[in-house]
């Protein structure tokens, strides 16, 4: 059998496709009389994009409209007048969508009107090399764009055998797509390394394909969906991606020269942390939240081999959260491998400074920590299992170590009040040395989420994202089941507290270059905060005896009581008023973060004695007199 593996916009230009990469070995692994080809549409797009531009439309305006606009839907209304058959279909409903939001739309209308030739040649591209099988990978903006290719492939070639599978094809998602578009013969519903071989064995025997579980399949007229499985994929059949032809591609490409290529490696699935207290707006995991992790030596030498393979550095793992045990196997093999590793990690939060310097030797430069709110009732309404002050050890400690570190500021949680927000808003200043979010931003609805499964917790009222109706030509029942975000009234903070949070947030991220706030300890035992931060005076503050003390406590993090004892246990004769009013200065002089039940020092620890030096003209004196 000739099967073809096909990625369409919007895959990231400097990222090969995990699901290409894992399902090529997966086949060469079962079928090896197959013939396995790719088509990475979205390099050719670019590269289609960069000549008919004459250069004008670059691989950053890929990114622009791609990995930048998921939540505005501008990639796949590039190719919705393709799918539909009519170039001007949605444009008014998009131009009045991005007057309402206030969004540049100009380089997507750019790039439409070069659609429909590039999915005409993508279609010749991949009929020339007569396939039986064409298998699409969709994840986010790349449903459109496959399916227009897909309707292109069966009006040439009707024999041809479509079939859909990715992240846009769990549950209830893959049986819209299927019922709504005859043109794809079969959608793989969940993971596929159990399913597609099953599916391509029955293609082989001509058989209808009713006992392969979760697949969507036709017929005579009727679009039918098995029962999905619980059955999970195992670590033992998680294949080590294959790679080759994405890199042979990549490095023949004209955009080889605008992107850095980065590898994509996959240790987990699931989450560990959601099969318990599952976060109550992510819907990531889809059906699959079950964790599940390859062994670190496992994982190493997949790595170890992509890396010598491909000699690229850059490592992007895509897993949702670290499995713990790697801090015992996996990263201590990368630490001491030698090589120069810049790896991408998504992590808990709540990571002790040792873990993280861990992560920091085995070459991890990016983590995605999941942060999303420095306030503790905001955080347990998410059910994030972490509090507002472990939240800031995380940044501080992220600084220390020259991690960067991504997050957005999330807000609109049924049940948040004003009260949650301002003792936090109020202290923003003080963190502007740290690494600031991306933004504030409101939740959205998401599927498969608890906010999405349960209205009863504060989205009764849910309707199709806007966005997607400048995206599809369906109605909204069919909307309902085959999209992944909706609209609802918004719920928590609003007026005066939202816009004092966007600000404050918006204040920390102009602020933040060339901020320092930088903690040096005396020859005598006494400790010296150089405060050198925007919007601050330029200062260094001296702590004595137990004040130092303390400081050196809240490091890790405590509340009043537990200092006071800490500090009684040490023979520290001061009492807990004055404890007290002492942490009051020391939180309003920014020195402090407090969460409402601990503290937690600011100030970066591990930076060189010639960076803290005092500047000329900076006064220094007691944290409080």
């Amino acid at each position: 059998m000739r099967i073809h593996l096909v990625t369409m916009p919007w895959q990231p230009l400097d990222l090969p496709s995990l699901q290409i990469g894992l399902l090529h070995a997966l086949l060469t692994r079962t079928r090896p009389s197959d013939v396995v080809r790719e088509y990475h549409g979205s390099l050719r797009w670019a590269e289609f994009l960069l000549e008919r531009t004459d250069g004008l439309l670059r691989p950053a305006d890929h990114a622009e409209v791609g990995s930048d606009s998921i939540f505005d839907g501008l990639g796949d209304w590039v190719f919705s007048g393709v799918l539909y058959g009519d170039p001007g279909w949605g444009a008014a409903r998009l131009d009045a969508y991005a007057e309402q939001r206030g969004i540049p739309v100009d380089t997507a209308h750019a790039m439409r009107v070069h659609a429909a030739e590039f999915v005409s040649l993508s279609a010749s591209e991949i009929l020339a090399q007569d396939p039986d099988v064409v298998g699409f990978t969709s994840t986010f903006m790349q449903n459109v764009a496959s399916l227009a290719l897909a309707a292109e492939l069966k009006l040439r070639r009707p024999g041809l055998t479509v079939v859909f599978g990715g992240s846009n094809c769990d549950g209830p998602m893959g049986h819209a797509l299927h019922r709504n578009h005859p043109f794809v013969d079969h959608v793989v519903r969940g993971e596929g390394e159990y399913a597609f071989p099953a599916l391509l064995a029955h293609l082989d025997a001509g058989t209808p394909p009713a006992d392969v579980p979760g697949l969507c399949w036709w017929e005579g007229g009727t679009s039918r969906a098995n029962e999905e499985t619980r059955r999970v994929v195992a670590p033992r059949d998680m294949a080590s991606p294959d790679y080759d032809i994405w890199q042979a591609e990549l490095d023949a490409s004209p955009v080889a020269e605008y992107v850095r290529p980065k590898l994509v490696v996959e240790g987990a699935r699931g989450c560990w942390w959601g099969e318990k207290h599952h976060c109550t707006f992510c819907g990531l995991n889809g059906s699959a939240m079950a964790f599940r992790a390859k062994p670190g030596e496992q994982l190493w030498a997949e790595v170890d081999r992509l890396v010598r393979r491909h000699r690229i550095l850059d490592v992007v793992t895509v897993d949702n959260i670290i499995d713990m045990s790697y801090f015992t196997d996996f990263l201590p093999l990368a630490a001491d491998s030698g090589w120069d590793l810049l790896m991408h990690y998504e992590v808990k939060s709540n990571l002790t400074t040792d873990q993280l310097a861990l992560l920091a030797r085995s070459g991890a430069v990016h983590i995605q920590p999941g942060i999303e709110s420095l306030n503790n009732r905001v955080l347990d309404l998410m059910d994030k299992g972490v509090t507002g002050s472990r939240n800031v050890r995380t940044l501080r400690d992220c600084a220390d170590l020259s991690l960067t570190c991504t997050w957005n500021y999330l807000y609109g949680f049924p049940g948040e009040t004003a009260e949650d927000y301002d003792p936090v808003v109020d202290q923003i200043p003080a963190l502007v040395h740290l690494q600031p979010p991306g933004g504030a931003f409101r939740i959205q609805l998401e599927r498969f989420s608890p906010h999405f499964a349960d209205p009863a917790l504060g989205f009764a009222e849910r309707t199709p994202a806007a966005m997607y109706g400048h995206v599809y030509d369906l109605p909204e029942a069919e909307l309902t089941d085959l999209v992944y975000l909706f609209d609802t009234p918004p719920r928590g903070i609003g007026g005066r507290t939202e816009e004092r949070l966007a600000r404050a947030v918006a204040d920390w991220r102009a602020g933040h270059a060339g901020s320092t706030l930088l903690m040096e300890s005396g020859a005598d035992g006494s400790l010296l905060v150089h405060d050198r931060r925007r919007g601050w005076p330029a200062r260094t503050h001296r702590l004595d005896g137990w004040e130092a003390a303390a400081f050196r406590h809240l490091g890790h993090g405590r509340s009043g009581p537990a200092l006071h004892r800490l500090l009684t246990e040490e023979g520290h004769a001061v009492a807990a008023g004055r404890l007290t009013e002492w942490l009051g200065a020391c939180v309003s002089l920014g020195l402090l973060f407090s969460d409402g039940r601990s503290y937690v020092s600011l100030p970066m620890r591990n930076a060189p004695v010639g960076t803290v030096t005092g500047d000329a003209g900076a006064d220094t004196e007691a944290v409080a007199r």
